[in-house]
């Protein structure tokens, strides 16, 4: 091989090298990620460790800083997580229904799927905006966006079936509150039909049913 075919294949094998470094980082982000989620949610914010965190996504505790340089960091981490989730399930939401009022059913179908784990542990969203408030104050305003997402798509689907925008957006933010106020109930009360008998009243309210 001559010298300039050397050196690119140096270079060649050098890129793949480097992608495959920046995969298997982007890989552990994610992990960490999620697994910091799982352990805030079940645990609490404040009880979390990093060692734990790194335990919990198989990743050496020495490694943590090289992808997060502190806790605070992986809790937005966390709330990013959150809000894409919330979109693609809005996305998805959007896609399977063109009616409003079907959209708007569809949703408060897809939130009801999560509703044994809301009765067993709470609301992830919710507690992590709360929980993150002292330490991680920007991460708890990006969690609150998932909020924001859901109160928005709500109120544009409520605007489409000929509601005022003021209405519109006082029923999509009490809907809210009513599937936030079910999950904090029938977790204190690990009652699952307590959450069930929001669902219904979220579906009248939005004129879903």
């Amino acid at each position: 091989m001559s010298r300039r075919g050397a050196v690119a294949a140096g270079s060649t094998g050098n890129a793949r090298h480097e992608r495959a470094r920046r995969r298997k980082g982007d890989a552990n982000r994610e992990a960490i990620a999620a697994a910091a989620a799982s352990l805030f949610w079940r645990e609490g914010y404040a009880a979390s460790t990093l060692a734990g965190i790194a335990t919990a996504a198989d990743v050496p505790p020495g490694n943590l800083f090289y992808y997060f340089r502190s806790k605070a960091d992986i809790a937005h981490a966390v709330a990013d997580v959150f809000c894409a989730e919330t979109e693609a399930m809005l996305q998805a939401t959007a896609e399977d229904e063109t009616e409003p009022r079907r959209r708007l059913g569809a949703l408060v179908s897809r939130l009801s799927r999560s509703a044994p784990s809301r009765v067993a542990h709470g609301c992830p969203i919710a507690l992590c905006v709360r929980d993150f408030r002292g330490d991680a104050p920007v991460a708890s305003d990006r969690a609150a966006e998932s909020f924001t997402m859901l109160i928005g798509f709500m109120a544009r689907e409520l605007g489409r079936t000929g509601q005022r925008p003021s209405l519109a957006l006082a029923q999509a933010r009490a809907a809210l509150v009513e599937w936030q106020g079910g999950i904090m109930l029938a977790h204190a009360l690990k009652d699952a039909t307590v959450l069930s008998e929001s669902f219904r009243r979220m579906e009248r309210l939005l004129g879903a049913q």
